[in-house]
């Protein structure tokens, strides 16, 4: 139950590169990869998990093997963080910028393109922030965690 099929410091090595390959997999696929979960970004990460497993590791059958690659992965994921809390360069690296969707009613057609955003789905955003139609927007923007963010427009303007 406790005895590893690999060297501990494997896991360790294991836990971190799929990490790291799997944080820039999921930065190049866009913001919206997992920002507001559908049934198909479900499926999606079951089977990456899945498919990960033998990854990290292996054909160990301890207890021991996967709670290293855990413990590793939540490590890094920390310290990925305090980093990036302390660097904005290191920040926008990692979680990347906001993208503005709309300005002063307008919407913008390639920004929702590039960021594989459908009319519907941001009009569904809409409704979900109380917002009637595109002319009470001043401003929106899909945000670094995958959601969009409204700002209002005033009255009279």
């Amino acid at each position: 139950m406790f005895d590893l099929a690999l060297p501990w410091w494997e896991f360790v090595l294991r836990g971190a590169l799929v990490y790291l390959v799997l944080l820039i997999l999921l930065r190049l696929t866009g913001k919206r990869a997992f920002g507001e979960m559908a049934p198909f970004d479900i499926v999606v990460l079951m089977l990456v998990g899945g498919a990960l497993r033998s990854a990290l590791v292996g054909d160990d059958k301890s207890i021991a093997g996967p709670v290293i690659c855990v413990a590793t992965i939540l490590a890094l994921d920390k310290l990925l963080g305090w980093i990036a809390a302390r660097s904005r360069l290191f920040d926008a690296m990692l979680e990347g910028r906001a993208v503005v969707l709309a300005r002063n009613g307008a919407l913008l057609p390639a920004a929702l393109e590039r960021n594989s955003i459908s009319r519907a789905a941001f009009e569904r955003e809409l409704r979900v922030h109380d917002l009637r139609s595109l002319a009470d927007v001043d401003e929106a923007r899909l945000e670094p965690t995958g959601r969009i963010s409204f700002v209002r427009r005033h009255g009279g303007e």
